[in-house]
């Protein structure tokens, strides 16, 4: 019995989605990730919720350009700190708890308690397979999901969480913010670098994956190579000129009714 594929019938949702829901159903986690769950050492189911909305324009309004519009996805900056993950940018998400009915209670859980995102406006429209996560052992389950009714998000808890942003897909696809980084010696990662926010490893992964099997993509540059510790560095950079002017990527506290 497959573990991931469409939980919608695909012509429900909108059509810049449908092609990504369709996607599902025959995807494998080999085409997504290089790291795929272990037969053995007992890893910790977790989900993310992969949060798609149709995009606002920038005075906050809903894009209504249609067929040819981007949509925005749901980002968070983890809290700098002692956790493995502290600092990245990710999906909202986490580990399984018992009270957990699956992977979409876990992501609509999590979601909520990092943004304060409302469950009610989500529609869950699809499962990915199974991805592993190795420096916190967790086995992820990503949730795709249609954001049909935007509610207003933020930093819930700012232990845990310090930045929420709505970030175009546009800027994500855009060239200039697309490279590769060099993480040590041991693998290079595909990478966005948009103001305040250096998105790379799992997510950046994950995002690689959908931006290409929606048809958003446009080519960019994988023989830009940057060292790690120069793009964090960029960000932080990025990040201090951006909280200076007030202003950033999609960073918001609000968020429009969009379909």
């Amino acid at each position: 019995m497959s573990t991931h594929g469409p939980l919608v019938d695909p012509a429900t949702v909108p059509g810049w989605m449908r092609r990504l829901v369709r996607a599902t159903e025959h995807a494998r986690g080999d085409q997504i990730s290089r790291r795929l769950p272990p037969d053995d050492g007992d890893p910790r189911d977790a989900s993310v919720l992969v949060l798609f909305a149709n995009g606002a324009n920038p005075a906050g309004a809903a894009n209504t350009a249609g067929a040819g519009a981007l949509p925005d996805v749901l980002l968070l900056r983890r809290a700098d700190g002692g956790d493995a993950h502290a600092g990245q940018v990710a999906f909202p998400g986490g580990a399984a708890e018992a009270e957990d009915g699956g992977p979409v209670d876990t992501a609509l859980r999590e979601a909520a308690e990092e943004t304060g995102v409302r469950p009610d406006g989500v529609r869950p429209v699809a499962l990915l397979p199974k991805l592993y996560v190795p420096v916190s052992n967790f086995r992820v389950t990503p949730v795709l999901a249609h954001w049909h009714r935007p509610s207003p998000v933020s930093v819930v808890d700012p232990g845990e969480v310090a930045a929420v942003a709505r970030v175009p897909v546009a800027e994500l696809v855009d060239p200039r913010n697309r490279f590769l980084v060099q993480v040590r010696s041991q693998y290079r990662s595909p990478a966005f670098g948009l103001p305040g926010m250096l998105v790379w490893g799992f997510t950046a992964g994950l995002l690689t994956w959908l931006l290409d099997i929606a048809g958003w993509a446009r080519p960019w540059d994988d023989g830009d190579v940057r060292e790690l510790d120069v793009a964090l560095a960029a960000a932080a950079r990025s990040e201090a000129s951006r909280t200076a002017a007030g202003s950033g990527v999609g960073e918001t506290d609000t968020a429009e009714a969009t379909e």
